[in-house]
């Protein structure tokens, strides 16, 4: 067994000499990163159990703050994400730090790598938009480096949250259209993989919301979801070619504000009274030219308010909060009575 001198604390660099790897490895290992080989994970995690290794949050007062803090952003084309970036920025305009934003990868946007890509320039704490990392990998991740996620609706006691009721924003949608006459109501969302139940992302909340709301009020075999791809132009080619094979709902809840924007562009072409909503009540929807009906999130609170948790945790708190923001639907002139014959 490998021993050390004054029965000091084993460090990471002396789990890789045990291991025969470099310290680079060791942390791959550590963070459950791709690309690492089975024999390298299992030569370091028997070193790290030969030396009793304990990786720390406090082992980053050692080195020093590096005062960045990390945000991983899904998709920049998104305007609610930049109302998350506007709250976490006023939020850290009287201090020290200075944010570091990652764009998820292109081709999935789950946001690994980008994560990864933020831990590795030894950022303070990190922010995360990826409601599609597992539970398991964040957690690890928790154990060395201070973690806040947004828009999940998990309960680790590793890692924070700040979310929004998705479940309170989406039956508000669903009762104002109730309440203004409409039974054919599609909900327009993202792919299935983002909206899988058990996940419990933002998309799958409302979707089971929409799917619960219209069976409870009779409507179930009135129920239509169609998926498009994140974006405008996406939602347009959905929403067109539902219309063009002579689909004709009286409203439609968009998932997001974009797809509900690219709704309206098809439904202004046609010439149809079709109701939208969106959600995240974005800045351009309350244009007088769009007068887009949304679910406004308070994005620029829950950015700020995910700051100051992760601040908090860069501080040594290591009790899990999970907060909650409340939505409010914003009524706008895309929402109406279904026309009469």
């Amino acid at each position: 067994m490998t021993q050390l001198p004054n029965d000091r604390a084993a460090t990471i660099e002396d789990v890789a000499r045990a291991a025969g790897v470099s310290r680079a490895a060791v942390s791959k290992v550590l963070r459950d990163a791709y690309g690492v080989s089975p024999a390298m994970r299992k030569r370091v995690a028997e070193a790290i159990d030969q030396l009793e290794y304990r990786p720390r949050v406090a082992a980053r007062a050692m080195r020093g703050s590096s005062y960045t803090l990390g945000i991983e952003i899904p998709d920049f084309r998104n305007p609610f994400f930049a109302k998350i970036l506007e709250g976490a920025t006023q939020a850290l305009q009287d201090s020290n730090y200075q944010l570091i934003v990652a764009p998820a990868e292109a081709r999935n946007r789950e946001g690994y790598r980008a994560i990864e890509a933020l831990i590795d320039r030894q950022v303070d704490g990190v922010i995360g938009i990826a409601p599609l990392v597992t539970r398991s990998w964040l957690e690890a991740l928790a154990r060395r480096t201070p973690v806040v996620m947004f828009g999940r609706h998990d309960l680790s006691e590793r890692y924070d949250t700040v979310a929004g009721d998705d479940e309170v924003g989406a039956r508000a949608v669903m009762d104002h259209l109730f309440e203004l006459g409409h039974d054919r109501i599609v909900h327009l969302t993202i792919d299935a993989v983002a909206t899988e139940q058990h996940l419990h992302t933002p998309h799958g909340v409302r979707l089971q919301s929409y799917l619960t709301a219209m069976e409870e009020s009779g409507r179930g075999r009135f129920a239509q979801v169609a998926r498009a791809d994140d974006g405008q132009e996406f939602a347009y080619q959905v929403v067109r070619d539902l219309l063009r094979a002579g689909e004709r709902p009286t409203a439609i809840f968009a998932a997001h504000d974009e797809l509900a924007i690219g709704a309206l562009r098809v439904i202004h072409e046609f010439g149809v009274d079709i109701s939208v909503v969106g959600y995240d009540d974005v800045p351009i929807a309350a244009h007088p030219a769009l007068s887009l009906s949304s679910v406004d999130q308070n994005g620029e609170l829950m950015g700020a308010r995910a700051v100051e948790l992760l601040l908090e945790r860069v501080q040594g708190r290591t009790e899990a909060v999970h907060e909650m923001f409340t939505p409010t639907l914003r009524v706008r002139g895309s929402s109406r009575p279904p026309a009469v014959g």
